[in-house]
């Protein structure tokens, strides 16, 4: 058995296996670090930062920086959680975010890590208002861009998972946007089959499946009952058996 590798968020000891980031190692521990652009099964690219923690005092995405022993990690501090508010209000503003009546209202990742941190009106920065395209040339599927936030999950879901890079990114800076094999129709190049997995891991409304809108009532949906990052809080009886189990090990 490998050697657990231990050190501290938030004053508390976490364990982790070789090779685990210190998102994974928390996780395991049922302490939750907001994060948007990371899921798991796909690799981490650290895009959205907010999942960004301290690491002995010098700031880290913590979805791709390896746990270590001994360091201590920041996470859930009033400075971390205002530049996290700061990060979720822009993506907000430069967007077109309409909660109300978006078909993945409840069940928005976005929209329930504003409730998480505790916005309730993202008026801080002036809003865009960007003009983007709504691409519902397909029978089965709709790409709203609008509701994109460039989280990158559709394109490393399709690309590692699917193997087929349905989706990529077109464009730069403010202007870059999730695009179909280039700049092309969901029509012309994508069927549903090709954007299953793609469609399952958006966490917005910015691939949405036709028919499908509003499937589920009130009452029912993902963060009707519980904020986001509540299953991972659940983990922390898992957490005491497992780290039980490798201190046994250790004797």
């Amino acid at each position: 058995m490998n050697t657990p590798i231990r050190f501290q968020i938030d004053g508390v000891e976490v364990l982790a296996e070789p090779g685990q980031s210190i998102m994974q190692a928390a996780d395991a521990a049922g302490i939750y670090i907001p994060r948007l652009c990371d899921v798991e099964g796909l690799e981490p690219q650290g895009s959205c930062r907010v999942c960004t923690v301290k690491v002995n005092g010098r700031t880290a995405a913590a979805c791709t920086q390896p746990a270590a022993a001994d360091i201590e990690v920041e996470n859930d501090t009033l400075e971390l959680t205002n530049y996290r508010r700061d990060l979720v209000r822009m993506l907000f503003h430069e967007g077109n975010h309409l909660c109300p009546i978006c078909e993945a209202s409840g069940r928005c990742e976005l929209q329930a890590m504003g409730y998480r941190l505790g916005i309730s009106q993202p008026t801080k920065y002036p809003y865009l208002q960007p003009a983007r395209p709504v691409d519902a040339s397909h029978p089965d599927i709709v790409l709203d861009t609008n509701r994109c936030i460039r989280c990158g999950r559709c394109i490393r879901a399709s690309r590692d998972i699917d193997g087929k890079s349905v989706f990529g990114y077109v464009g730069r800076g403010i202007d870059k946007k999730v695009g179909v094999n280039g700049d092309n129709l969901l029509a012309t190049d994508a069927s549903i089959d090709d954007c299953a997995i793609a469609l399952e891991t958006c966490p917005v409304g910015c691939i949405i499946q036709k028919g499908m809108g509003f499937y589920k009532p009130i009452g029912e949906r993902s963060f009707d009952h519980q904020p986001i990052g509540s299953n991972i809080e659940g983990n922390r009886s898992g957490a005491a058996h497992r780290e039980e189990t490798w201190r046994q090990g250790e004797e």
